[in-house]
């Protein structure tokens, strides 16, 4: 049970490892681009190749119920589903479900954790798979892998990293399931948080915040929803900026140097920062 991008070498790890994938399920096609014609997700492009597929608008219906039910499964496993699951479907598959889930538990709960973990300045970062239950990211923990985040990593670039780490987390817990080596590590629930769902208005640049929160900001919101400010009523979309030595040379969000030579200089909190990436209304970046 998977749908975007981070979710394929999951599911691509379980297919070159010999397991027997009985289906996969995907959320159902959504509009996409200027025409706005159904696409594909990323997982069932992959699955749709030799793996039936099923896209039940909320899995926990009757109807996805008994798709799942249908195909008697050992094991479900989940990555970025964006479902929950009920406890009907929980009790379906006689080894549960596992969860491979994009941040240390307890911390980062929730649909984004990637995007968070760098918009909150995180250092380190990892994978973790669970056995799913009926909470948001509370089942109990079975292995962890940690990984640095880098000083100019956007949350893209450290998705595509945590992608492959998960999946290879996901394979070495099934070995430990097969083998009967697997822990269960119950979660220390007072230590968790849990951040909401991204939205466009989150990429509003603040610039009376310092030039660290911003840059976070822009590289926790790219490529999605991704940063922006205003100019003259016109969005301006930030990619990826650059702090300046001292202090701030002007008043937040002044635009201290608009020049060839010096670049797009703005003024935050406490520094000047270079927009050294952006996106003009109707242009490309």
């Amino acid at each position: 049970m998977g749908t975007p991008d981070f979710a394929v070498p999951s599911l691509k790890a379980l297919m070159d490892n010999g397991y027997h994938v009985v289906g996969v399920f995907c959320q159902p096609d959504r509009p996409k681009g200027r025409g706005h014609k159904l696409a594909a997700c990323p997982v069932k492009e992959l699955a749709q190749q030799s793996i039936p597929v099923y896209q039940p608008e909320r899995i926990k219906r009757p109807e996805g119920v008994e798709m799942l039910r249908a195909l008697k499964p050992d094991l479900c496993v989940t990555a970025a589903f964006g479902q929950l699951l009920s406890q009907e479907i929980l009790d379906i598959p006689k080894c549960g479900t596992i969860n491979v889930h994009s941040s240390l538990l307890p911390r980062h709960r929730g649909s984004a954790p990637i995007n968070w973990s760098v918009i909150m300045g995180d250092k380190v970062t990892g994978v973790t798979t669970m056995f799913t239950d009926k909470g948001m990211d509370t089942g109990d923990i079975l292995l962890m892998r940690e990984t640095p985040i880098g000083e100019k990593e956007t949350a893209g670039e450290l998705s595509d990293r945590l992608a492959q780490m998960g999946a290879e987390l996901l394979i070495e817990t099934i070995r430990a399931l097969e083998a009967g080596t697997l822990r269960r590590i119950p979660q220390d629930h007072d230590a968790a948080t849990y951040e909401p769902k991204m939205d466009k208005e989150l990429g509003r640049i603040d610039w009376t915040k310092s030039a660290t929160v911003i840059d976070c900001l822009v590289r926790g919101t790219t490529p999605w929803p991704g940063a922006f400010t205003t100019l003259d009523d016109q969005t301006i979309k930030v990619f990826e900026l650059e702090i300046r030595d001292g202090a701030a040379s002007g008043k937040p969000g002044e635009i201290i140097a608009a020049d060839a030579k010096r670049g797009l200089v703005v003024s935050c909190g406490d520094h000047d920062v270079e927009l050294k990436q952006i996106q003009m209304p109707g242009a490309s970046a």
